[in-house]
């Protein structure tokens, strides 16, 4: 028998539908896919030496479960340097990956019928994590229209007296949406009297193409006793594989209660990851991440291009991230059906924009090479046609 919670929790759709892409390929399909959320780079070479090095030298035993002091100051260093951000030790908690991060997060803060609030479009995971811990998802409706930001005004009349948490993700997957320091102020000052708290995911921070980043818990003293910055080096660092995640928050006690349930659920994260995160974090792959940028920016310009020169399709240019998220609306409304057939008949698979909260559009990841992204857009451009 199983549980209502895991009976109601929802599998991945970026992961269907990349596992999927990858199973027709297998069968020896002709498949592009755009699904992943996977930088296509390899992992730099001084992570790569380090975990060799920690290999050698037998760094393989059981580690803290929040971390290694070493790691756990890289994090604070780098926090304090790229994010203007001051955090004890206590305050600071190594995860296996981000999504861990956010699942113990929730874990030990949302409680039955307590609201979180969401804007749309967001990461799949945000509401069946949320779900899963017996929370009520609360999403706010953004379009293309506004940049896919929340204003806040929304905020104000999403706000209620169960809401306990709001989600931000700056920048956005899927949208590439990032929130400037004014919007982020303004958005401060709507909480400002309030104990709601803001889990803040900046996972895509080091991938900016237009305007600044500005970090959630930076814009003013209350919402940085309020955020919860949870940060990683997947996709900056090309570490998807690694597993490697973290947390940091002023609220010390939250972070130990997730302390305490990794204590009893995954313990450390992977020894070998924790030596060679140290090298992501300290300015030694800097120029490594600069030149990943640059190639994600080129990519970004010419799939932007290619879509808006197709009748029916429209995309804003993303400020930061890998993804495009494209309106379909004109074309389709049943995202998922269109996702679909697009994958049968051309061999393209995208992820659908309802997985994210938002019909009428679909997801594009450009973290592959131009050649595959020309191609593809061709074959899209080939397959709306049809629909015209």
């Amino acid at each position: 028998m199983l549980t209502k919670r895991i009976s109601a929790l929802s599998t991945s759709i970026t992961i269907a539908v990349s596992n999927l892409a990858a199973d027709l390929k297998a069968e020896g399909k002709d498949i592009l896919s755009f699904s992943a959320g996977e930088p296509d780079f390899d992992t730099p070479r001084p992570i790569k030496d380090a975990a060799i090095t920690a290999i050698n030298e037998g760094f393989t035993k059981y580690t803290a479960v929040d971390g290694i002091p070493e790691l756990k100051q890289a994090i604070i260093d780098k926090l304090k340097k790229d994010n203007n951000l001051t955090y004890n030790m206590a305050g600071v908690i190594v995860n296996n990956g981000a999504k861990q991060s956010l699942f113990n997060l929730f874990s030990v803060v949302i409680e039955e019928e307590d609201e979180v609030i969401i804007p749309a479009p967001y990461w799949v995971t945000y509401p069946e994590i949320v779900k899963y811990c017996g929370g009520k998802v609360i999403e706010v409706t953004t379009t293309d229209t506004t940049n896919f930001k929340m204003t806040p005004q929304q905020l104000k009349d999403a706000i209620t007296n169960k809401t306990k948490m709001l989600v931000l993700t700056s920048p956005s997957n899927p949208t590439g949406t990032v929130y400037s320091k004014d919007e982020l102020t303004a958005i401060g000052k709507i909480l400002e009297g309030t104990d709601i708290l803001v889990a803040s995911d900046e996972m895509y921070e080091k991938l900016i193409y237009d305007g600044q980043f500005t970090s959630t818990a930076s814009v003013s003293d209350d919402m940085f006793k309020r955020t919860i910055t949870i940060n990683g080096l997947s996709k900056s660092a090309a570490m998807t594989g690694w597993r490697f995640g973290y947390m940091a928050a002023y609220r010390e006690d939250i972070v130990q209660a997730t302390k305490k349930l990794q204590s009893q659920s995954t313990s450390n994260i992977n020894s070998i990851t924790q030596k060679a995160a140290i090298f992501g974090l300290n300015g030694s792959i800097d120029k490594d991440i600069e030149k990943m940028r640059l190639e994600f920016q080129k990519r970004r310009d010419v799939a932007v291009r290619l879509f808006n020169d197709i009748d029916g399709l429209s995309v804003l240019s993303p400020m930061g991230a890998f993804y495009l998220f494209v309106n379909i609306k004109s074309v389709s409304n049943d995202s998922v059906t269109f996702c679909k057939n697009l994958l049968e008949k051309t061999g393209v698979a995208v992820v659908p924009g309802l997985g994210f909260g938002s019909e009428g559009y679909f997801r594009f990841s450009f973290a592959t090479d131009i050649s595959s992204i020309e191609e593809g857009i061709n074959r899209i451009k080939k397959y709306v046609a049809t629909l015209k």
